[in-house]
């Protein structure tokens, strides 16, 4: 069965109803003036392009959805996704432009130069996303590896954790949280209490936090009933493997008197 960008809209959560999907065209001039766009134009310029449409409404919408996906060509039939915007609306429109205020959302973010569609019209540079929905998928690249920051200046969201801990593009991360244990800190942002545990033993931060990332509450009572959505983790102090457990302990008891997380946090004790 072939897989068609149905599946991706529905995945990202985008209603087909609801959504603009447009192949951008590399051009050296356009008659209406506009600034076009070529392989090496800037996000911010293919932005900029993307706002400014036709005032014809045989050439664009009149009334355009609130969702525009936005490819840019790779060949006469393949299509490689840019970004996903958020159309708010027009701003300003006469005789021979209309312009947008279009701003990228996450939808499709990980998808980001990565997905390739086949493009069945070359000569069609826009059309409704249920049109686009049969598409077929010609390709999803390898993620780009994203190179590990360091263990002091790692703050990850939830929602940042689950995807370090799930894909391939954080091999990095997996191996370096890997080879230490340690004190970690988990904050609720929602207002500010704090949570001080530890990896020791034969578990270290990496398969600790994996729990976490599958449960939400990795075990601990106090965080059993919490929605982890809005947890932030961090680290406070890595060890060696083979550092005693009396060390550890002993680090982690300063954290938690020091940040105040048995009184005023989310430790029991």
């Amino acid at each position: 069965m072939t897989l068609t960008f149905a599946s991706i809209l529905m995945s990202a959560g985008i209603d087909p109803a609801q959504a603009l999907v447009i192949r951008h065209a590399y051009v050296r001039e356009h008659e209406d003036g506009t600034v076009p766009i070529h392989a090496d134009s800037t996000d911010e310029e293919i932005l900029a392009y993307t706002r400014a449409q036709s005032p014809n409404p045989r050439i664009f919408p009149a009334k355009p959805p609130p969702i525009w996906v936005v490819f840019l060509p790779e060949g006469g039939d393949r299509a490689r996704l840019w970004s996903v915007l958020t159309n708010h609306g027009e701003t300003t429109a006469d005789a021979t432009l209309r312009t947008f205020d279009l701003t990228q959302n996450d939808q499709m973010a990980d998808l980001k130069n990565r997905l390739v569609l086949g493009w069945r019209s070359p000569r069609t540079w826009r059309t409704n996303a249920t049109t686009a929905a049969g598409y077929p998928v010609m390709e999803i690249a390898d993620a780009e590896p994203v190179p590990f920051p360091g263990f002091d200046k790692l703050i990850l969201s939830y929602a940042q954790l689950q995807s370090v801990m799930r894909e391939h593009r954080y091999a990095s991360w997996q191996t370096a949280l890997a080879s230490v244990v340690g004190i970690y800190l988990i904050t609720d942002t929602r207002d500010g209490r704090h949570y001080v545990g530890k990896a020791d033993g034969d578990e270290n931060i990496r398969q600790r936090w994996a729990t976490y990332a599958a449960n939400g509450h990795g075990g601990n009572v106090r965080l059993r009933n919490l929605d982890p959505s809005s947890f932030r983790m961090s680290l406070l102090r890595v060890f060696d493997p083979g550092t005693p457990t009396h060390v550890i302990n002993r680090a982690e008891s300063h954290y938690k008197q020091a940040l105040d997380s048995i009184s005023h946090g989310l430790n029991g004790g």
